[in-house]
């Protein structure tokens, strides 16, 4: 009992040692006067954004407002990378017939369609969640498709043998079968979407962490980007664990 607990105290003080590290260096150095103000605040500067924020909403607002987004577009983006990824694994046709739009567009960066976005969809929510999810969509649709691909080709003809139908197919032998890598391609596909956020709340938007960031840069307070930053960090991370414990719930055979 007494080794656990000594386990768990030392797995979380080298968890979070690296952060302390860096904000004891941050502080030092700003202590030295090796940091200007209008370049690197001091750790101090952003805690006091933090409050200045939190206590006239704006904090709030704009984490819910990248917060709705983010969901709304990683949603869509694993209902159709998971679709079209199971179909053109198990049908070849649908392979044949989509490979070449869709290998086209895999190298185009989501940031690219922004113009395009904003002449569809208007600088509202409708184009940040389209950029949201060509972002997230890439990476699912690929780690599903490579998931399948990766499947004992046994299982395969023991279900022709037996005329297994193919909803039974999918459902029994290749979701299963293809989970630990398309958890893998979701939690990269979240991880976009973030990226992708705020890529599209710095250019035409009112609300958002990104905004946060380009009105930081706008008013020259690094303060105000560095929180900006750090709320996207904490959010991915948080997001991130939670799918990882839901992997490991899912996949108990790893």
């Amino acid at each position: 009992m007494k080794n656990n607990i000594k386990q768990g105290l030392g797995h979380y003080v080298l968890y979070f040692l690296l952060p302390i590290i860096i904000l004891i260096a941050w502080e030092w150095a700003d202590i030295a006067g090796l940091l200007k103000s209008y370049t690197m605040p001091a750790p101090i500067a952003i805690v006091n954004t933090f409050i200045e924020y939190l206590q006239n909403g704006k904090l709030l607002t704009n984490i819910g407002v990248s917060l709705v987004r983010v969901v709304e577009g990683f949603l869509l983006a694993l209902a159709v990378g998971f679709a079209i990824g199971i179909g053109v694994s198990i049908f070849p046709k649908f392979d044949t017939f989509t490979d070449l739009v869709i290998q086209t567009l895999r190298p185009i960066p989501p940031i690219a369609w922004i113009p395009l976005a904003i002449l569809w969809f208007g600088i509202g929510q409708g184009s940040k969640v389209f950029i949201i999810f060509l972002g997230a969509f890439f990476p699912i649709f690929i780690n599903t498709t490579e998931g399948v691909k990766n499947i004992d080709g046994r299982f395969f003809e023991l279900a022709e043998v037996y005329e297994i139908p193919k909803q039974k197919l999918i459902t029994k032998i290749v979701i299963p079968g293809a989970l630990p890598q398309i958890m893998t391609g979701i939690r990269l596909g979240l991880g976009n979407a973030w990226v992708c956020v705020v890529a599209a709340e710095m250019i035409g938007a009112t609300s958002g962490v990104g905004f946060m960031l380009s009105d930081g840069r706008s008013l020259s307070r690094p303060d105000i980007v560095i929180l900006g930053m750090l709320i996207v960090g904490i959010f991915g991370k948080i997001m991130d664990d939670l799918l990882k414990a839901l992997n490991k719930r899912l996949i108990k055979w790893q």
